[in-house]
């Protein structure tokens, strides 16, 4: 073998390639996928047919060869995080969750009369008008509304009254045990 021939092969093995030697990529030279490389989900439970044997990979005898032996969280007797997590504050059940109506928001889209929940949930404004509604003072009004709600801002409240506009509570039946 001549030297020519030599450093030819080393330069291919060590990476770099003559113009010759060049191949553009395709699905022809393509480097084949091996044989392995993509496992099938592992189908425990499913008897000896699975390939996983009679007992499913969990061994013989034992709390861990059972099917419902231990809860959810459980640490083998070691105090489990949820109850080593500090515990604080508290969350209230019976909160009122207000969905919030910039006085802005109206003025911006141009609302006139009576602006009802059921106005303001056909418009997008809030998501449901069998929700708490409550209107905020920010932005300005510049015409007079007569808004149907829950609660309102002292600060929406002046500003309404200011332009022209009222706010009346709307009144939510209660149930009664019959």
């Amino acid at each position: 073998m001549s030297n020519t021939d030599f450093a030819k092969r080393s330069e291919i093995y060590k990476g770099k390639r003559t113009k010759k030697s060049a191949k553009k990529a395709n699905t022809s030279n393509s480097v084949p996928v091996p044989k392995n490389s993509r496992k099938d989900k592992k189908r425990v439970g499913q008897g000896p047919g699975s390939g996983m044997g009679k007992t499913s990979t969990r061994g013989q005898k034992g709390q861990r060869a059972r099917a419902s032996s231990m809860r959810p969280g459980f640490e083998g007797g070691q105090m489990r995080l949820s109850l080593r997590m500090p515990k604080r504050g508290f969350t209230n059940i019976f909160k009122d969750v207000f969905q919030p109506v910039n006085l802005s928001v109206l003025t911006k889209m141009n609302f006139s009369g009576e602006v009802t929940p059921a106005l303001l949930e056909e418009k997008g404004l809030i998501k449901s008008a069998k929700g708490k509604i409550k209107f905020l003072g920010s932005g300005e009004l510049t015409s007079g509304l007569k808004l149907v709600g829950d609660a309102i801002s002292y600060s929406a409240k002046e500003k309404l009254e200011k332009a022209g506009g009222s706010f009346s509570a709307r009144v939510v039946e209660k149930k009664t045990k019959e």
